[in-house]
C-alpha cells in the first residue's frame, strides 16, 4: 500500500486540493473545498505538517489580517503515483544515448499513438468542451491528476501531476508522448498550451480540431 493510501481519506483529498493549488491554499479555502470545519481542517494541517507533506507558504494580504497559507513539500508531491519506475527512466535514457533525441521522440510518439488507440474516441459531433471531459479522465486514470478548467470560452484538461516529472526535465522529448496520446484516444489535434518542466503551474492542452 502506497503511503498516500494510507492516510486518511480526508487527509487525502487534502493533499490533492493542494496539489492543484501551486500557491497553496488558507484554511478558509480548505474549508470551503472540503465542506469540513476550521478546525477539522487545522488538526489535519497539523498532522501533515509534522509528517513533513506540508509547508507554510508565504502569506496572502487580504486588507486585515494576512491569511496563512499552506502548500505541498517535495516529499508531499512525491506521495503522488509516477507511473513509471527507476527501469523505465534508465531503459528510455539508454535510448536516448543510442539512438538519439529524435529517435527517442518518434518512439514515444508511436507509443503514445497505440495506447491512445486502445481508447474508444467520442463521435465526430462530440463538443471540444466533451472531448476534454473525456480526455480528463482518461489522463487520471493514467495517473495525471487530471481535470477540466475553463479558460474563456474553452475547456482545457490540466494535469497536475506530470508522470514523466523527473525524466522530462533532462529529456523533454517525453512531452511528445501525452500528446501523441491523447490525439490518438480522441481524434483531434491536441494544443500544448502550458508545460510544467517549462515553468508553468500545470501541464495544460487545449482541444483542437478534428484530425484528417
Amino acid at each position: 500500500m502506497s503511503a498516500l493510501a494510507r492516510l486518511g481519506a480526508t487527509q487525502q483529498r487534502l493533499l490533492r486540493q493542494l496539489l492543484m493549488a501551486p500557491e497553496g491554499c488558507s484554511v478558509e479555502e480548505l474549508c470551503e473545498r472540503l465542506h469540513i470545519s476550521h478546525n477539522a481542517v487545522r488538526q489535519h494541517l497539523s498532522a501533515l505538517l509534522a509528517r513533513e507533506y506540508l509547508e507554510r507558504g508565504q502569506a496572502r494580504p487580504t486588507g486585515g489580517r494576512p491569511q496563512a497559507r499552506f502548500r505541498l513539500t517535495e516529499t508531499g508531491r512525491a506521495l503522488f503515483p509516477r507511473n513509471y519506475g527507476m527501469l523505465s527512466t534508465a531503459l528510455l535514457m539508454k535510448l536516448r544515448e543510442r539512438y538519439g533525441p529524435a529517435a527517442l521522440e518518434e518512439m514515444l510518439q508511436e507509443l503514445g499513438r497505440t495506447l491512445g488507440g486502445h481508447e474508444v474516441a467520442l463521435p465526430p459531433e462530440a463538443s471540444n468542451d466533451e472531448v476534454a471531459q473525456r480526455l480528463a479522465s482518461q489522463l487520471d486514470a493514467l495517473g495525471y491528476e487530471a481535470v477540466v478548467a475553463r479558460h474563456g470560452q474553452e475547456q482545457h484538461v490540466e494535469a497536475f501531476n506530470c508522470v514523466f516529472h523527473a525524466l522530462a526535465r533532462s529529456a523533454p522529448q517525453v512531452c511528445k508522448f501525452d500528446l501523441a496520446y491523447m490525439e490518438a484516444a480522441s481524434g483531434r489535434r491536441i494544443h500544448h498550451m502550458e508545460c510544467i518542466i517549462r515553468g508553468g503551474h500545470v501541464c495544460r492542452f487545449r482541444v483542437g480540431d478534428p484530425k484528417r
